[in-house]
């Protein structure tokens, strides 16, 4: 109902002050060096959100996570972001039995409160990778 509310609103204002509601076009992070054809990150409003990031360190899930992790960062610094505008993260593993490293990798990384989390189980990932993080943030 309050979504309704809001489109009406902004239709309404759109009418009187021209386009003053029209939100900006979506801006793209380039993906350099990508496993294929998409953007490391689309800023749309205040959310930011960023292309899953593989962690291949080869060695245990945890290096993974950190690797991943690590990635994740570079992309939030780009768009003068940091761990801390994360709200959602949706993590992918090829072996659930990772699922207590991952944990502890993750909460040495995210600040608290941590975002809302989502862990699936996954047959493969792209590259022979073990873990993926996707995320999305919120600029303040």
């Amino acid at each position: 109902m309050r979504t309704h509310a809001l489109e009406l609103g902004c239709a309404v204002l759109g009418v009187l002050l021209g386009s003053a509601c029209v939100a900006p076009a979506p801006s793209h992070l380039p993906a350099e060096g990508a496993l294929g054809p998409y953007s490391a990150a689309v800023s749309s409003g205040k959310l930011v959100y960023l292309s899953g990031k593989i962690g291949k360190s080869g060695k245990t899930i945890g290096q993974d996570v950190e690797a991943a992790i690590d990635s994740i960062e570079r992309d939030l610094e780009l768009l003068h972001l940091t761990l801390a505008d994360v709200v959602s993260v949706n993590v992918f593993l090829t072996d659930m039995s990772g699922y207590a490293e991952l944990n502890t990798a993750y909460a040495k990384r995210f600040p608290q409160p941590y975002p809302a989390r989502t862990t699936v189980g996954v047959a493969a990932l792209p590259g022979g990778a073990r873990v993926e993080i996707q995320v999305v943030a919120a600029r303040r």
